[in-house]
């Protein structure tokens, strides 16, 4: 009986009819309210004219050209931003799940080869920073990302630090996005197997040695879905740079919006933008999946036929290998 038999049950040939006809008629339900609360309104208010498409699809429009040039640049400047946010995001965060488990293995360990007193002392300096680590990951984990963003922007230059509102933003980010990438990954190790790192000590490899060599790399395949959503989430993020003045793609798309009274238009073409990107992004995170799927696979198969030719060599009498 197969696994989905067991969940429920199968719909037979009266059920599958029915949830056809049914989604038929939502199908058309949701068309007809489509055409008289959108499209028919739209297009009452000339929303569909040329003279409002046109400096977005007509190249022979005279703002055509200058229309999609600060489209361009305001899109490079998306894509700039969120790419180092990303990486920075991934360092970050990847070095705050090192963290965080390292000092949660060091809260376990008694110091016994150490004089009592500093046992005592690296003991409770292990239970400071694990608490302290804890309480600024809930704290920025707790933020609303534009917020984190306006202190950096307007609270730096007040400490006299002073740099491209580029940086302001990527460092905003940052904050956010890398401490729950660290719980992401944190959460990846903690729920691999104990008896890994039973074997990785037995091995004779230290907690560092253990969690950077065994842990982490199976952490970034368990849990690379969620990894790849929160990059996308990344990516869309970068449109509250508005707040700080940066020219992202939002930034502009407002400017153009300004200049030609035409907000459907450009939103829409915007939002066209972000869902390719987005959605190629999440292709992609498949495709790395299913590859490093596929390769595991291959391994185990690969190991186990190796293992079973030897012993039915040894089974052979006479036989060498």
């Amino acid at each position: 009986m197969s696994q989905q038999s067991v969940l429920y049950d199968v719909p037979g040939p009266r059920q599958r009819r029915i949830t056809l006809i049914s989604s038929l008629v939502a199908t058309v339900v949701l068309l007809i309210g489509a055409y008289f609360l959108i499209y028919r309104p739209l297009d009452e208010n000339g929303q569909f004219s040329m003279e409002l498409w046109g400096p977005l699809v007509d190249p022979s429009n005279e703002t055509f050209s200058l229309v999609w040039k600060r489209i361009g640049t305001g899109f490079r400047n998306t894509l700039i931003a969120a790419a180092l946010a990303i990486v920075s995001s991934l360092v970050v965060g990847t070095l705050l799940a090192l963290l965080r488990i390292q000092l949660k293995s060091l809260a376990q360990r008694r110091f016994t080869g150490f004089a009592t007193p500093l046992a005592y002392l690296l003991r409770g300096l292990s239970a400071v920073l694990s608490a302290v680590t804890r309480v600024c990951v809930e704290v920025f984990r707790g933020l609303p990302v534009v917020i984190t963003i306006f202190f950096v922007g307007r609270g730096f230059p007040e400490f006299g630090i002073t740099m491209d509102t580029l940086w302001y933003l990527v460092i905003g980010l940052t904050i956010y996005n890398s401490v729950v990438i660290g719980e992401i990954l944190r959460s990846g190790m903690e729920g691999l197997p104990g008896g890994q790192r039973e074997a990785a000590a037995a091995i004779g490899l230290s907690p560092l040695q253990t969690t950077w060599m065994i842990l982490l790399p199976q952490a970034f395949r368990i849990m690379l879905p969620a990894l790849i959503s929160q990059l996308v989430v990344v990516l869309k993020d970068t449109s509250l740079g508005f707040i700080i003045s940066y020219e992202e793609t939002l930034t502009i798309a407002e400017q153009i919006i300004g200049s030609l009274d035409n907000p459907i238009q450009v939103y829409f073409v915007i939002a066209v933008l972000f869902i390719v990107v987005n959605y190629s992004l999440s292709k992609l995170a498949q495709y790395v999946q299913h590859r490093l799927a596929r390769g595991r696979r291959s391994t185990v198969a690969h190991t186990t036929g190796a293992a079973g030719t030897e012993l039915e060599t040894e089974a052979v009498p006479g036989t060498t290998t």
